[in-house]
């Protein structure tokens, strides 16, 4: 008999493997990212990536070949007014749409950062393309 304090350790099943882990949601989402951008990064288009917080949406349009930020946009800015984050996130696509064009930039790359396309980030996405964006 075994005593109350004392845990036999269990043999891992067969599709277990010992040296694997669960990743936590966080590090699920910077796998997605970075897999997404591998494909992305070496277009040749500046790329329009997207950051979600709680609070707010963030988008930036970036020249990989230079590393350097064109032109960003978020639901903080002055310009945009909005009821909800849905439309405050279509607001910010149509914002950074105007300031892309204004900047003589017309062709992107979508870039959703890890996200589900749906919500905030199709919304934005929507509102872009209705600013002139083509992607």
């Amino acid at each position: 008999m075994k005593w109350s304090g004392e845990r036999q350790a269990r043999r891992p099943r067969p599709w277990e493997h010992p040296l694997k882990r669960v990743m936590n949601k966080k590090e699920r989402l910077l796998q997605r990212r970075k897999r997404a951008r591998a494909k992305i990064k070496y277009s040749g288009r500046p790329r329009l990536t997207v950051f979600r917080s709680n609070k707010a949406i963030y988008a930036q349009i970036v020249d990989d070949s230079q590393g350097k930020t064109l032109v960003s946009a978020s639901s903080k800015d002055k310009a945009v007014k909005a009821k909800g984050k849905i439309e405050a996130a279509s607001m910010v696509g149509e914002l950074i749409a105007q300031k892309g064009l204004k900047a003589k930039i017309k062709k992107v790359v979508f870039d959703k950062g890890g996200y589900k396309y749906h919500g905030k980030v199709k919304a934005l996405a929507e509102g872009a393309r209705k600013g002139g964006l083509e992607f």
